[in-house]
């Protein structure tokens, strides 16, 4: 196990897309990157070396997607402590400047959102497992991910 002490020292830097979605490709646990994103911001280490990225974009939910909501689509990590939270910390801040009212961001159950509580986010739905997205009229393929029951979670509100 690794000390305090051992830990590494990181600070936020900006990503690009294909950067992250490279980093995701490669750290993520069950999902591919996205199809695109509004900003990415990584975690590196005192060396340079990118630890962690969250990917931000457009809400997924078409019901969601109000031009005032963004949504973290992907956030990976090689494992280093703290990146997660400092990351959803950031992109919050980030949203915020660009002048998005809402962040949210889903967990999959079985996940325990501890990164999102220790970013000061809060669960505010509980959604149950969908059978899948397919439909006759825009097929799709299952990736693995459906049936599983998922969280919704939001951002700090900034007041």
């Amino acid at each position: 196990m690794i000390s305090d002490a051992q830990q590494p020292q990181l600070h936020v830097v900006p990503v690009r897309f294909r950067d992250a979605a490279a980093f995701v490709r490669m750290w993520h646990r069950h999902h591919r990157p996205p199809q695109g994103h509004v900003f990415s911001v990584g975690a590196a280490d005192g060396t340079g070396v990118l630890r962690a990225v969250a990917i931000v974009g457009r809400p997924v939910s078409r019901y969601l997607d109000n031009g005032a909501t963004l949504e973290v689509t992907r956030l990976a990590s090689d494992g280093v402590r703290n990146a997660n939270s400092m990351l959803y910390a950031a992109a919050w801040r980030a949203a915020s400047a660009l002048g998005y009212s809402r962040l949210i961001t889903y967990t999959q159950h079985g996940e325990s959102g501890a990164s999102l509580r220790g970013a000061g986010w809060r669960v505010i739905a509980r959604r149950p497992a969908r059978p899948g997205w397919h439909c006759p009229s825009r097929p799709r393929t299952d990736h693995g991910t459906d049936g599983i029951p998922r969280m919704l979670w939001e951002a700090p509100c900034s007041t």
